[in-house]
């Protein structure tokens, strides 16, 4: 090959030249990836200083918040749809193998089921690890209530439990409704974290996939604002776990079971606690 004034052009050696030809490529344009997380963190701050829901005279519209909720899901999902079309890649590609037969299906849902509850396990022993730092550093006592010695949540977590509680189902309607909305979350969140952002990651940090496992956790957690610091280190776990089971299972099916079963289970179960004042 030879420049324009006919000097010859530098070649990479052989071994430089494959490096090249074997560098993963994003599966979107870099601008797309960081406009993505930057409308990310800002939801999430924003949701940090503000109560969620849609609210009018103090009472919140659950129905509406959830359909709001819903479109916000699409809409990220399209825009993740739309980088990767720029870069022809399909957004099925994200799911990875999944095959349609009913054995394949109930093997996913029953390892989505054993995830779930090791995971519960792995994060309650993270929770309890992070409440003894913190008195540690803090120097102060665990606070009690007056009767029964159950730990009070510092504010925080109080702001989390608030937003769960303004969110949690109350009647049918809205027990169908956080069902539809949690399945929309699962299949979304996992297609953008563990699909999307975890790949992308990856191809970022030339092929490293703890790279792309960890980035995407972090920008998980960051992800939750609303929930407190706390909740915010418990989800970042959450997604390191969530994306080892995609890679375990190359693919997201049984990742967006676990993931729509625990957000379905917890609204439901807040709810149920909330109409006995157990919460």
């Amino acid at each position: 090959m030879n420049l324009p004034d006919g000097e010859p052009a530098i070649e990479p050696a052989n071994g430089a030249r494959e490096e090249i030809e074997q560098r993963p490529h994003g599966i979107a344009p870099v601008w797309h990836t960081v406009a993505l997380i930057v409308f990310i963190l800002a939801v999430s701050i924003a949701g940090a200083y503000r109560s969620p829901g849609i609210t009018s005279g103090g009472r919140v519209h659950k129905l509406a918040t959830y359909a709001i909720t819903g479109a916000l899901e699409v809409a990220i999902v399209g825009w993740v749809a739309f980088g990767m079309r720029l870069r022809r890649i399909p957004l099925r590609s994200l799911f990875g193998a999944i095959p349609g037969d009913l054995r394949s299906i109930a093997l996913d849902a029953g390892i989505a089921i054993v995830f779930w509850i090791g995971s519960m396990m792995a994060l309650g022993t993270a929770a309890l690890f992070w409440l003894s730092v913190e008195t540690a550093i803090t120097h102060k006592p665990l606070p009690m209530h007056s009767t029964g010695g159950v730990p009070t949540p510092d504010p925080s977590q109080q702001h989390a439990v608030r937003a769960v509680l303004r969110l949690a189902p109350s009647n049918g309607r809205e027990i169908a409704g956080w069902i539809l909305l949690c399945l929309l979350v699962g299949v979304a969140e996992e297609l953008v974290f563990r699909g999307y952002l975890q790949r992308q990651f990856a191809a970022w940090a030339r092929g490293e996939v703890a790279a792309g496992v960890a980035l995407s956790a972090i920008t998980f957690g960051a992800a939750h604002g609303y929930e407190g610091v706390r909740s915010m280190f418990l989800l970042t776990l959450s997604g390191v776990f969530f994306s080892f089971l995609a890679l375990f299972r190359r693919s997201l099916r049984a990742g967006i079971f676990a993931h729509t079963w625990h957000d379905a289970f917890t609204g439901l179960m807040v709810s149920l606690l909330h109409a006995r004042h157990l919460l």
